[in-house]
């Protein structure tokens, strides 16, 4: 019973896709994941380019992608190139109510449902994320956002947040 494993063991992960860098080529963005293992563990780059090379001279068949999602499929997010800005809003909400929409938080790459527990717990009210990246605060909590949110989130200037007025939902 000889093993050959060495403990403890060590194990590397991508810094694209988050695996350990061996189920790298099985990520649906594996040219970036090459691309960030040749930058920064060269080494396991080059032990990983002759065990491909080896499995080809073999005659191994390239490896069929599953077509069919389920679990197994990873959903690459949305990257938009636009304007980096936040916008605030005022809603009505029956007669004399209103909410407090704020889009583009993700922007910044902020996790929408942090962000929405932080402005629940900060100003006693119900939020939730209600868009792709919208969060809808219950209350006109408009005004105290322009403080609020630099405060929070340093990368955000009050220059990049900008005031929609009221909308009509």
């Amino acid at each position: 019973m000889g093993t050959t494993a060495r403990f403890p063991l060590v194990v590397h992960y991508c810094g694209n896709c988050s695996l350990p860098i061996e189920y790298c080529e099985y990520h649906p963005e594996h040219d970036k994941c090459k691309q960030w293992l040749e930058k920064n563990l060269p080494d396991e780059f080059e032990k990983i380019l002759n065990v491909n090379d080896q499995l080809d001279e073999e005659g191994a068949e390239e490896k069929k992608r599953q077509k069919r999602g389920g679990k197994g499929v990873v959903k690459s997010r949305k990257k938009e190139e636009g304007p980096k800005v936040v916008n605030i809003s005022r809603a009505p909400r029956g007669k004399k109510k209103s909410v407090t929409v704020v889009q583009g938080l993700s922007s910044f790459d902020i996790d929408l449902k942090v962000a929405c527990k932080f402005f629940g717990t900060k100003f006693a009210c119900g939020s939730s994320v209600t868009g792709d990246d919208e969060i809808v605060i219950q209350g006109d909590v408009k005004d105290e956002l322009f403080d609020v949110i630099p405060e929070k989130w340093p990368a955000i200037d009050e220059d990049f947040i900008e005031d929609l007025g009221d909308q009509k939902r």
